[in-house]
């Protein structure tokens, strides 16, 4: 008797245990990037914050490097429930929700201050609920730089002309327009796979964000580097919709927390990724130039009208909205 009562005390004082592990919502996260890149560790403490502010009630579960999925199929995958959540960046909007492209416009996002004001903005607040029509919740926007690194080799490439006849890495078609505009010829590819181009000469220039331009070595492959405030590029995070409807209010405000927190660690670390870059070139015996003010108006002036025509086409009523919108930032 006394061993069947003993049995019964242990599971009982085993059964709050067992619940509290069971009661752990399960949230897997895909992106696709390094665990060097800055943005992928600001994802870390992403995590990390939400298991901390819902105590533990979630359980976040990055999986980077592609490694869970391959990210041309996060968006979709997310959406139908493969998995819980997810981070893209421009590039992988471009089919399903062109808008999403508003901040490659050229020379539009160009300094940190306007980066501050974009979380809960009005150009924000419309993008997310785009997403939210096609059933995800956006919860995290994370800008990498406002600063772009245009790569080439024996010279800087600078002003319109310096463009003309020029392979260059694409971002996609809207972006490409503004490039197709000067003379250029762009090629839509990953950094990863830039590299390889340039280093095969099928490329003749890189076009990334000034971090990037460190981090995926195009120092190796090219000696010249301009830097400019030509576009910016984010990675969004966005969940699964049902699933997040289906929390309770506790582990909602926990992923909203951590995510305006993050929006601002992402901001401050690109800042910081950014501003130690050029030297870094320097010293991997890069040219590094930045261009000026009157060299940035030459640029604009054939650029921003021939992006502004390709979005317009593509996206209708609501691209010229959207457009209003970041510009008045």
């Amino acid at each position: 008797m006394k061993r069947i009562f003993g049995a019964v005390v242990s599971l009982v004082l085993m059964m709050p245990l067992t619940n509290t592990l069971q009661a752990a919502e399960i949230m897997r996260c895909s992106h696709q990037l390094s665990p060097n890149s800055h943005i992928a560790k600001v994802i870390d403490q992403w995590a990390a914050e939400i298991e901390t502010l819902s105590e533990n009630d979630i359980d976040v579960q990055i999986n980077g490097a592609n490694s869970l999925v391959m990210a041309p199929r996060n968006i979709a995958a997310v959406r139908a429930g493969e998995l819980e959540c997810a981070f893209s960046n421009n590039r992988h909007w471009t089919e399903s929700l062109p808008l999403m492209d508003i901040t490659l416009e050229p020379f539009a996002l160009r300094n940190v201050e306007i980066l501050k004001k974009w979380r809960g903005s009005p150009a924000a607040n419309l993008l997310e609920q785009k997403i939210l029509e096609t059933g995800l919740t956006n919860v995290a926007w994370l800008f990498t730089t406002w600063r772009t690194a245009i790569t080439s080799n024996g010279r800087h490439i600078i002003k319109p002309s310096d463009f003309k006849g020029v392979k260059i890495q694409g971002l996609g078609p809207i972006s490409n327009a503004a490039f197709e505009a000067l003379g250029a010829i762009p090629v839509d590819m990953s950094d990863k796979k830039a590299y390889v181009a340039l280093e095969n000469g099928d490329l003749d220039a890189g076009l990334t964000n000034v971090s990037s331009a460190l981090s995926a070595r195009y120092f190796e492959v090219q000696d010249h580097v301009t830097i400019l405030p030509l576009f910016t590029l984010f990675y969004n995070g966005y969940v699964n919709t049902t699933w997040y409807n289906a929390l309770p209010e506790k582990s909602k405000q926990a992923i909203r927390e951590a995510s305006a927190r993050a929006a601002i660690w992402a901001i401050e670390a690109s800042e910081i990724s950014a501003a130690a870059a050029p030297n870094l070139l320097k010293d991997e015996d890069m040219q590094v130039y930045v261009a000026t003010q009157p060299e940035i108006e030459a640029l604009k002036n054939i650029m921003r009208p021939a992006f502004n025509k390709k979005f317009l086409s593509t996206t209708g009523q609501l691209g010229s909205e959207l457009i209003t919108l970041v510009d008045e930032m």
